[in-house]
């Protein structure tokens, strides 16, 4: 059973594009690679190439999820000459995930069995 707040204060927005904002932040983090580009660009920041060989994919997918990650304000990004720098923007990120690794583990047969999520991300293209 969930604890719930003595003060019952709401978790979401109230206005509907608040709970899109909030829906938007997750989908963000949706992606494998996307939670391993944050985890390795914590406490340095690294170029793309770095982070290429890092993930072991394709520069133009890797460029891909940092961009992302930028446009959502998950990564800062610094330039210097021809070179981009990466790195976390906050450093809450490393809170927020690794929270979602402990409720993950708690919840792990029913995650295995969860077959709903893997359907709807197939059906959307990612």
């Amino acid at each position: 059973m969930v604890a719930v707040p003595e003060s019952r204060s709401a978790l979401l927005p109230t206005e509907p594009s608040g709970v899109e904002r909030v829906a938007k932040f997750f989908r963000a983090l949706s992606d494998p690679a996307r939670l391993r580009l944050l985890e390795f660009l914590l406490h340095d920041e690294h170029t793309v190439t770095e982070c290429v060989a890092h993930l072991g994919l394709s520069q133009g997918r890797v460029s891909t999820h940092l961009g992302c990650l930028s446009d959502c304000g998950y990564v800062q990004v610094r330039r210097e000459g021809r070179f981009a720098y990466y790195q976390v923007a906050d450093p809450r990120v490393a809170d927020l995930v690794l929270l979602a690794r402990s409720l993950a583990a708690d919840n792990a047969a029913a995650l295995a069995a969860c077959m709903r999520i893997d359907a709807a991300s197939t059906n959307t293209g990612r």
